[in-house]
């Protein structure tokens, strides 16, 4: 088994006034030769976005989006006519495919949003761009890892050009679960949005990350009442 861990207060951080971003790996104007990503994860940001304020259109392409809303509404728009609204418990995805345009606002002026912003290298390039939202089932999630996103458009949660998955768990205290890697080859990164869990003999609080490969699964233990993002990439 490897392992690198990522306390929450060695991230990048980017303060722009209406945008506070932190970031796990390289990303705009944060860099670090050492953070470049994990496996087939690139960014993962925890945003937060002031009231009325947002990211302009912009492009991206051959890559797929995720976002996860932790608290707020976040406004979506895009080139392929898309207008939604996503808020805490839902789950949206986006194949930038051959390209897309689109831009993000805090539908509220009153409250600020966060939320995560993750981006996975796909398996293929130069496909059709698609988007998808999901709300989940917020009882699914209790004392369970449950799936969010799978390579699987027929499997439970949204599904992406890639080997990848992720579970999301909101855990009690004492709860104890093995989660055995979906795909050989791969590794995991884990990170934790609440409270202090320990993975495979590793402590993590608030923010903090891990990542592990070069093993077959890990023991996930929650040390008080927590919450958890798992993202599964291939290496």
């Amino acid at each position: 088994m490897r392992s690198v861990y990522h306390k929450a207060d060695t991230r990048g951080d980017a303060n722009h006034g209406w945008l506070h971003s932190k970031h796990s790996f390289s990303f705009a104007n944060y860099y670090n030769p050492d953070r470049m990503g994990f496996g087939a994860l690139r960014v993962l940001n925890d945003d937060i976005v002031s009231g009325g304020m947002g990211f302009g259109k912009h492009p991206h392409k051959d890559m797929e989006i995720i976002s996860i809303p932790l608290s707020g509404d976040l406004e979506h728009k895009d080139s392929m006519g898309n207008t939604t609204v996503i808020k805490e418990g839902d789950v949206q995805v986006m194949s930038a495919g051959t390209g897309v345009q689109h831009s993000e606002y805090n539908k509220n002026k009153g409250e600020e949003v966060q939320f995560l912003q993750i981006w996975i290298i796909p398996n293929k390039e130069g496909v059709t761009p698609r988007y998808d939202q999901i709300t989940l089932d917020s009882d699914k999630l209790q004392n369970n890892l449950y799936q969010i996103l799978s390579p699987n458009k027929d499997d439970e949660g949204v599904w992406v050009h890639q080997n990848a998955w992720m579970h999301l768990g909101t855990l009690e205290k004492g709860y104890k679960s093995n989660y055995t890697f979906k795909k050989e080859g791969n590794g995991l990164y884990a990170f934790v949005l609440n409270g202090t869990i320990n993975i495979s003999g590793n402590k993590l609080e608030k923010r903090d990350a891990i990542g592990i490969w070069e093993t077959n699964g890990v023991v996930i233990e929650s040390l008080e009442n927590s919450k958890i993002l798992l993202i599964e990439v291939p290496m």
